[in-house]
């Protein structure tokens, strides 16, 4: 053969296997097989929207049965000018466990900017996954990056040995970040996925262990029980967790984009450890949990608070983040100028007693009670204002207190956790009794949160349920804050923001009406919406924001009525508001205001200049015959 024909050969020879390698790629992707495990997918429901792709998370899990499903939040693949992007990574804290939904510090931030910027479009999408760590966290971040962030907030750390690829989990594999790294990458490939099920199903029927799905998915992701601490394997765990992390800020770093990670909270004084070294020594975690028990009840709460966490951090079964993970998470924000670093640990520490972590913010080892969840969202709405990153003018801030007396969050979001909580604490590793049920009539709240949280019914079904009896019983009250529950969960859906609307104006809170039908009429335009707003912001005496409304529902009337008259009488009130700004002594004019806005029966606007007069001159004949006929209407 000659040299030429013997090259060729050569270099057939070694392209050979790549060449099938795609030919099987190409073939299996023409015949549908596998699954694409990309973060984002079309949202069927609408068109121009993204949402998560719900079977991303196999790409993480070695055992499919244990892959995890994640938030259905849709965003535009096109951002809107003026909207504000958000991206939310982390974990089942960050997701809102036990509560999810509008528990979840996500949409406790979403509630307070949206109403602190009404004008604004926020866009907050939260890619969390329970039982996950810090590598399907960068990967995600190197996902998003694409799609306009204006900023990532993170909370990750709990999971950093038992979630999926973790040290100390069933779905190992292996301690090398980069290996794993590329391992993640791969599973996008289909020959890669038909191997990995071809390898699942021969171990399967070769084991005589199998999966029990009875099993919760905190027992079934253990494989190793009792890491030490500053052991070999609890060394990898916080390699990794600062490898990932590292490249997560160098991500954003290098893109500019704005990332606030969060330090890690845990139950401390509250949960004795899980699995600890016998004995009463210094490395026995229930010792040192003794110890502070015993210095808690003599009132030493600063020795008391050292044991707390010396036990915490000696527990064998790692399912709180150690001391170490919050130090590197302080020290990269002091290395990266786009890091901004969010402090819950010492926000936790300052609202709870003595400073010390436990059940006034916590309900067992990592997961937020609500004001737990309210205290997180804080913290990064305090860091986003810091950094002035929306606006530098936050004038209709509302205070945390508003926020925790406003937040939508229903009986049955509550009463659910409650219930979720008493069954996990039933299994492994905190094998506490179900506490005897006290026999009584339960409410409707307590019937639809039951079978929520077995899965017998959706959270949008209880809620729907709920909210027929709350309208059959007139409970208006109760039938808004569900409606304002749809809003944050259903953000393209206009009929709840005009039902909340609605509901507002009927219980006489003017302002949050007027917040929801804008918002309402911002995604769909129509006649009663837009009749709704200026009837409601005349009674506000807003009538320059109303004539926008007013001049809508006249081109597109849909009723018999002439509205002519009514834009000129608006348009006259508005003439004569500008004068009165720059002559306020003029009581002619704050007559002439009130009479206008009596013209049409808007008895709150004209009492409103009537006083004005009145102020000046309580005895003006023309303001009192106002006031009079004020008694008519």
């Amino acid at each position: 053969m000659s040299r030429k024909r013997i090259l060729l050969f050569k270099i057939l020879a070694i392209f050979f296997p790549v060449i099938v390698f795609i030919l099987l790629e190409c073939g299996l992707r023409l015949f549908g097989y596998g699954l694409d495990l990309g973060l984002f997918v079309d949202d069927p429901n609408h068109p121009g929207y993204l949402v998560m792709n719900q079977h991303t998370s196999k790409k993480y899990f070695a055992q499919q049965q244990n892959a995890t499903i994640g938030n259905y939040e849709s965003f535009r693949k096109q951002k809107a000018a003026g909207t504000f992007r958000i991206f939310v990574l982390g974990e089942s804290t960050t997701i809102g466990y036990p509560y999810m939904h509008n528990g979840s510090f996500h949409r406790w931030l979403q509630y307070r900017l949206t109403h602190t910027f009404p004008e604004k479009e926020f866009e907050i999408i939260n890619l969390s996954l329970t039982a996950v760590n810090s590598y399907t966290v960068l990967d995600f971040a190197n996902q998003i990056i694409d799609y306009q962030p204006d900023a990532v907030m993170v909370y990750t750390g709990h999971n950093e040995y038992y979630g999926a690829m973790g040290v100390g989990s069933t779905s190992f594999a292996g301690w090398n970040p980069a290996l794993i790294r590329f391992t993640i990458k791969t599973r996008n490939l289909r020959i890669i996925q038909f191997a990995t099920n071809i390898f699942a199903k021969l171990k399967s029927s070769a084991s005589t262990e199998k999966i029990d799905l009875r099993e919760n998915l905190m027992k079934r992701m253990v494989s190793d029980q009792k890491i030490a601490l500053n052991s070999e394997k609890f060394k990898q765990g916080i390699s990794q967790f600062e490898a990932n992390m590292t490249d997560l800020c160098k991500v954003f770093s290098n893109k500019n984009i704005p990332l606030f990670i969060s330090t890690l909270v845990s139950n401390e004084k509250d949960l004795k450890p899980f699995i600890s070294d016998p004995g009463n020594n210094s490395a026995s975690a229930n010792y040192q949990y003794q110890l502070g028990i015993e210095s808690f009840k003599q009132n030493k709460f600063p020795e008391a608070e050292k044991y707390f966490v010396k036990a915490k951090e000696l527990d064998l079964l790692r399912f709180r983040a150690p001391a170490a993970m919050n130090k590197i998470l302080r020290g990269l924000s002091a290395k990266y100028p786009e890091v901004k670093l969010v402090d819950a640990e010492k926000v936790f520490r300052e609202n709870s007693a003595h400073g010390m972590l436990g059940n006034e913010t916590l309900l067992e080892h990592v997961h937020p009670n609500l004001f737990g969840y309210a205290l997180l969202s804080d913290a990064f709405y305090q860091s986003l204002k810091n950094e002035k990153l929306i606006s530098s003018d936050w004038k209709n801030e509302i205070s945390f207190v508003e926020l925790r007396n406003q937040m939508p969050i229903t009986p049955v979001d509550s009463l659910k956790a409650v219930y979720e909580m008493m069954m996990l604490k039933e299994g492994w590793p905190f094998n506490e009794p179900m506490p005897a049920e006290i026999p009584h009539e339960k409410t409707i709240e307590e019937q639809l949160a039951g079978g929520l949280s077995v899965k017998q019914i959706s959270w949008e079904g209880a809620l729907s349920e709920l909210l027929k009896v709350y309208l059959k019983e007139n409970n208006l009250k109760g039938a808004l804050q569900i409606n304002e529950a749809f809003t944050l969960e259903f953000p393209l859906d206009p009929t709840f923001f005009m039902q909340a609307g609605m509901l507002s104006a009927g219980l006489n809170q003017n302002e949050k009406s007027i917040f929801y039908l804008k918002k309402a009429f911002a995604i769909q335009d129509n006649f009663k919406t837009a009749q709704t707003l200026f009837i409601t912001l005349l009674k506000e005496d807003r009538p320059e924001e109303a004539v926008v409304y007013l001049n809508y529902a006249a081109t597109h009337n849909e009723s018999n009525f002439n509205m002519t008259e009514l834009q000129n009488l608006v348009s006259e009130i508005i003439s004569l508001k500008q004068r009165y700004q720059s002559d306020s002594s003029n009581i002619n004019l704050s007559n002439q205001i009130a009479l206008n806005y009596l013209k049409f029966a808007n008895a709150k606007a004209a009492e409103k200049y009537i006083n004005k007069t009145l102020q000046k001159d309580p005895a003006n004949a023309n303001a009192l015959l106002l006031r009079e006929k004020i008694k008519t209407i």
